[in-house]
């Protein structure tokens, strides 16, 4: 089998084989490139340095060590042996008789943000996201999420867009998703984010935070939202409640709400309830656009698939909103839902998939095929002929954003591609 090597960092890479002494074993693949390494019979130990090596008994001490696969039962993963260095290293495999290691940077997915210009518009990012992200109960029609990533672990680990939905119980607002209660008081939501943006190592960042009614009581539901958010630290100051998609620079330390409540904004001051989408069409197919002041808006949120057969369209669907228009006369912001739930289609197996689907016993989910297209479109040549790289952008919400491992990162990656200074803020 052949085995490629693409180099997604800015540094050389010195790969060297430990099974094999001769010369042939080793060698440098340069930043931002692809090179044919060796030939795998199986499963085989490889070092990776910075540093020139010569063979698999000279290698640096600074060099580690990374067990590469001689095959798989799925199209990709992250490999073990790396947390220790700068880099995180995927191996996909294409077919029969190709596959590939792909090393990116390893970036801190608490404080991403933070390099990143503060003249960045949030519709020119790419924010990893979760789909009803505080519903870790009803499994398995309800759970969205699992029981041990509650909030304060989704944003450490790079979430940058919530959805939260609620319900008035009593004289409070509950998470809750339908019918079913996730327990949660708003407040203790509140709290968390207050704490992630105020804290000296994440205050750099920005949580959008769309807030959605579960219940009927239109008024009532916004006066209470305005109530909890003003009873909670950091009060109405720790949000950004323009109808405009800011720069990254005017909401370090906010959250940014994305109000999916009515009320038109009575008892908010000057009406403003934040990022208010006009029209939200229910699991339409082709998705719908909306204006956000000077942004046009393209929304995907086709959840209701008929089974899990119709993965690879929504797939399709979601994913390709992600690559921005050429020449559009106006901002573009891409929201995408990877999310989808139905009587044949329900969350865990739509995201997770099932089984061994490499050997046609099961079916890939939703995650681990966005996973595939992020890792092509990093792999792959540029975009219009230039050499900054391929641009995927928005905000994209998910369901069990851990499975599989090493997906949110390749996200995160994507926004340090595609950069060339004096477009979208970037300087």
């Amino acid at each position: 089998m052949r085995l490629f090597v693409s180099n997604q960092t800015e540094d050389e890479l010195y790969l060297c084989n430990l099974g094999d002494d001769s010369c042939k074993a080793c060698a440098c693949v340069l930043p931002f490139s692809t090179d044919k390494m060796y030939s795998l019979r199986k499963n085989s130990n490889w070092k990776i340095s910075q540093f020139p090596m010569h063979g698999p008994r000279e290698a640096p001490t600074e060099a580690v060590t990374v067990m590469v696969p001689h095959g798989l039962w799925r199209a990709w993963k992250p490999l073990q042996g790396l947390d220790a260095s700068p880099w995180i290293a995927y191996y996909t495999k294409s077919d029969r008789r190709s596959c590939s290691l792909v090393v990116i940077p390893r970036r801190d997915s608490s404080s991403f943000l933070k390099g990143i210009p503060d003249s960045v518009p949030l519709s020119c990012l790419m924010l990893p996201g979760t789909h009803e992200t505080m519903a870790f109960y009803g499994w398995p029609i309800s759970q969205c999420q699992s029981q041990n990533r509650s909030l304060d672990i989704q944003l450490n680990a790079g979430i940058r867009v919530i959805d939260v939905r609620l319900s008035i119980i009593g004289t409070r607002l509950i998470a809750y998703h339908g019918i079913v209660s996730q327990r949660t008081p708003f407040s203790d939501i509140l709290r968390q984010l207050h704490t992630f943006l105020s804290a000296s190592s994440t205050c750099s960042e920005t949580v959008v935070v769309s807030i959605k009614q579960e219940d009927n009581d239109t008024r009532r539901f916004s006066e209470l939202v305005r109530e909890e958010i003003l009873a909670s630290p950091g009060g109405l100051d720790l949000w950004y409640l323009e109808h405009r998609i800011p720069k990254l620079g005017e909401v370090r330390g906010k959250a940014v709400m994305f109000s999916r409540f009515g009320g038109q904004g009575q008892g908010w001051r000057n009406g403003a309830i934040g990022i208010h989408p006009p029209i939200w069409p229910d699991s339409e197919r082709l998705g719908f656009t909306w204006k956000c002041k000077e942004t046009l808006v393209r929304t995907q949120d086709w959840y209701a698939i008929p089974s899990f057969l119709w993965i690879p369209e929504k797939v399709a669907l979601s994913t390709e909103i992600l690559v921005p228009p050429e020449d559009s006369p106006s901002s573009v912001l891409s929201i995408t839902f990877l999310s989808a739930s139905s009587p044949l289609a329900l969350p865990p197996l739509i995201a997770r998939g099932l089984g061994w689907p490499k050997i046609r016993l099961g079916f890939e989910g939703v995650n681990a095929r966005v996973g595939k297209w992020l890792l092509d479109r990093l792999t792959g040549p540029p975009d219009k002929d230039d050499t900054a790289g391929p641009r995927v952008r928005g905000w994209a919400l998910m369901d069990f954003f851990q499975d599989p491992a090493g997906l949110v990162p390749l996200f995160i990656e994507c926004n340090f591609r595609g950069r060339k200074a004096g477009e979208e803020g970037w300087f």
